[in-house]
């Protein structure tokens, strides 16, 4: 092979596997995952939410009445910061997510703690399959971890939590104290037994901590939330009611950080139809049912499990229509052209899905 002849190889070849890694770069920075340009309707699983990672439960304690906590060990866990969660792959299939309260320089180790919700208070059964099924030695999959609650940098902090609402704040204290920063916590709940960490909580924040059983005391007071000044961050994470509360009680004009893990309105709209691209069918989406459930009428096979809008498995790309977001995990850039199909709505009269 002559010399110009082999340069003109070792061009092309190179430029192929430029090209290569630059489509690899563009496919993993997606925000559907795989891509959507299939003979199988896949885009609906976000790359995020189903890529699972191996981890041991070694260790089970309960920290609080009613609460259990886990210890989860695995390998090339991601790097985390205080206001993240997993999603647990339980072994029945359900996905839940649980706030990660550990340590984030733990690099080999998650931590979670769940409270056992009963039907009668909520409950979907998931904690409950978690407080029967995961002990010691139990091997299950975990997803994320995402952070949808991030501290951000202030100078001063007040924290509300109650109950197990903790579980995120728990590592927010940490890292305010490791700081520097000024901090203060209302930690609330039904009674004193029914606070998780609530002896590490004391000894870390001392005459910071003001703590409010309603057993002892009644509900919390929330006015002295107008006062707060300007420069300091208020986080708040727990039942709705109190962080309905805490938003109600802040300055005009001002807005705690606030993380939710509860079920998003489904209905609440008028009808609408759906055309499924692919398939060729139309669904009618009446207004009180959710898009998720008139797609699986038509299509039973259509990959779900929250129903809250917060693990992303029903993530369907939108081709056509205008979306009325109701979820708590998708990005803005995401927003554009897909939706979470079991909360999410029809801001209109049409939608087409890329199924």
């Amino acid at each position: 092979m002559t010399m110009p002849r082999l340069r003109t190889v070792v061009l092309v070849a190179g430029a192929a596997v430029l090209a290569k890694r630059a489509m690899r770069r563009r496919i993993n920075a997606a925000p559907l995952w795989p891509m959507p340009a299939l003979d199988e309707p896949t885009s609906g699983r976000g790359r995020l939410a189903t890529v699972t990672r191996k981890v041991l439960v070694t260790e089970r304690t309960e920290p609080a009445e009613g609460v259990v906590r886990l210890r989860l060990e695995g390998t090339g866990l991601p790097a985390w910061q205080p206001g993240a969660h997993v999603d647990l792959v339980l072994p029945s299939g359900l996905v839940r997510q649980y706030s990660l309260c550990g340590d984030p320089s733990d690099t080999d180790t998650y931590t979670v703690a769940t409270r056992l919700i009963e039907p009668a208070q909520g409950g979907r059964g998931g904690s409950r399959e978690v407080h029967e099924q995961l002990h010691v030695g139990t091997e299950i999959e975990i997803r994320g971890p995402r952070n949808r609650f991030p501290l951000v940098d202030s100078p001063a902090y007040v924290f509300v939590a109650g109950g197990i609402g903790i579980t995120p704040v728990l590592p927010m204290l940490r890292a305010a104290e490791a700081a520097g920063a000024d901090w203060r916590l209302l930690y609330c709940g039904r009674s004193r037994a029914t606070l998780p960490y609530l002896d590490e909580i004391e000894k870390l924040g001392g005459a910071r901590v003001t703590v409010v059983a309603e057993d002892e005391s009644g509900l919390p007071e929330l006015g002295f939330l107008s006062e707060v000044p300007e420069e300091t961050a208020v986080y708040c994470c727990g039942p709705d009611g109190l962080m309905d509360a805490v938003a109600a009680a802040m300055p005009a004009g001002r807005a705690p950080h606030l993380e939710r893990f509860s079920p998003a309105a489904t209905a609440g709209g008028g009808a609408f139809e759906v055309e499924l691209r692919r398939s060729g069918r139309t669904v009618a989406v009446a207004g009180d049912r959710s898009v998720l459930a008139a797609v699986r009428d038509e299509m039973p096979g259509v990959a779900y499990s929250c129903e809250q809008g917060f693990c992303g498995t029903c993530q369907q790309r939108v081709l056509e229509g205008e979306i009325d977001h109701r979820d708590e995990l998708l990005t803005d850039a995401e927003r554009t052209d897909s939706m979470l199909i079991c909360v999410s709505r029809c801001a209109g009269e049409r939608l087409v899905l890329d199924l």
